[in-house]
């Protein structure tokens, strides 16, 4: 977030929210939490919506202790809800822990993501968000409660139910990641073998610019020891890059995680860009579709008969995997997915219609915005969507009956 003009790390959104609190205790957090109106927890501001603004007070918890408890017996760590992926990730290698996966970016906090159900890439890798066994939650009151009953309810939540000041994850033993490139393979290949190419990786990602029937880049991503291996030689005819890549054409690799097979922690290769550095200035916006995985050909098929207005304004497209979940507002809710993420200029009147236009195109095949990026979705069809939508909705009110937590986004999207 841009601190200073009190913006959205992208600059797309300005906020309304008349202040921002950095509590240093969670007794001060339950303190400031109980004696305002208005309330929205603010994370990294990575979303490209209005999702954390409010006509009242933004918090951030990234001033509470970044504190770490690990069950290595339960196989769980406690973590503090403002810490990002990068600084917990190193916490918890150094005691011999991983997470199953990663997002693309290390940047984002750790609350924000599982509230908006952001994810990485793999056939068994859920979204961040599964693996939460458990919260801890200052509701509208200002108590503190311990959420570990309600958690298909509770862990994409959207800022809706209260602010999290710790998440319960599940931890795995560390692991060593390899990734290799491959490049320009035509898009005609993924007919017969989409699903054989997203198999052939712990986690893998397709890129595309649409300026052509094609791939311009796989990224596969490899667990050391596992079965199936990653090789210097041409995959589905696809090229094995010779140097490392970025995945905007003719962007600087040196932002990104180490490539050519070289294998290393599961931190610094699961995500595409090193927490080191800022992958872009926050110049572009960002779109996401998520889809049933059946209908994965077809999309790329809808998609590719407009990819001559798509082009012009968008900078890189990623398609990803994600597994099932039983999270009630997850867009992965009981269905394995395929996503089609579009990083498009910072140009919201070019890139708006081009917005619209995609979601017409992938309408008939059940598509799910993601609740952190730019959509025009209407209100009526998200909330068809989602059929748990009324029962999150009765949680909001028996959680938040007089609308602390409420702001335009929640009134828009999910009504009452």
């Amino acid at each position: 977030m841009d601190a200073g003009s009190r913006k959205n790390w992208a600059g797309n959104v300005a906020f309304r929210a008349a202040h921002l609190s950095r509590p240093a205790t969670v007794g001060q957090l339950q303190a400031l939490v109980a004696k305002t109106d208005r309330i929205r927890a603010l994370g990294t501001g990575h979303s490209f919506s209005d999702i954390a603004d409010t006509p009242g007070t933004q918090v951030s918890v990234a001033g509470l202790p970044p504190e770490v408890e690990i069950d290595s017996a339960a196989s769980v760590a406690r973590v503090a809800a403002g810490m990002t992926y990068a600084d917990l990730s190193v916490r918890l290698d150094e005691k011999g822990f991983a997470l199953r996966n990663l997002a693309s970016l290390p940047h984002i906090s750790v609350a924000g993501t599982c509230a908006t159900a952001t994810h990485g890439s793999g056939l068994a890798n859920g979204s961040l968000a599964a693996a939460v066994t458990g919260m801890d939650m200052v509701t509208a009151d200002g108590d503190l409660i311990k959420v570990d009953s309600e958690l298909d309810a509770s862990s994409v939540h959207l800022g809706a139910l209260g602010v999290v000041t710790s998440l319960t994850l599940e931890v795995v033993p560390s692991f060593e990641v390899s990734q290799r490139v491959y490049e320009d393979l035509p898009l005609q290949v993924l007919d017969d073998h989409f699903a054989d190419i997203m198999a052939g990786g712990y986690s893998v990602s397709l890129f595309t610019d649409w300026r052509a029937p094609r791939l311009t880049q796989i990224w596969v991503k490899q667990r050391t020891g596992d079965a199936t291996t990653i090789t210097a030689a041409p995959w589905f005819t696809a090229r094995p890059a010779q140097a490392p890549r970025n995945p905007v054409p003719g962007a600087s690799p040196d932002a990104c995680t180490q490539q050519l097979g070289v294998p290393g922690p599961w931190y610094d290769r699961l995500p595409h860009f090193r927490p080191g550095f800022r992958p872009s200035a926050g110049a572009e916006l960002q779109t996401e579709y998520l889809l049933p995985i059946a209908t994965a050909v077809p999309a790329l098929h809808a998609v590719n008969e407009i990819r001559d207005r798509i082009a012009p304004v968008l900078q890189i497209c990623e398609i990803r995997v994600v597994a099932a979940d039983r999270l009630w507002l997850s867009p992965f809710y009981r269905q394995p997915s395929v996503g089609f993420h579009f990083t498009w200029i910072l140009d919201p009147g070019a890139v708006l219609p081009v917005v619209a236009l995609v979601e017409r195109q992938l309408a008939p095949l059940r598509a799910r915005p993601h609740w952190g990026k730019v959509f025009t979705t209407s209100p009526q069809a998200l909330r068809e969507s989602y059929p748990r939508l009324p029962d999150f909705l009765d949680l909001m009110a028996q959680r938040d009956p007089a609308g602390k937590f409420r702001n335009a986004f929640t009134d828009r999207y999910l009504g009452r």
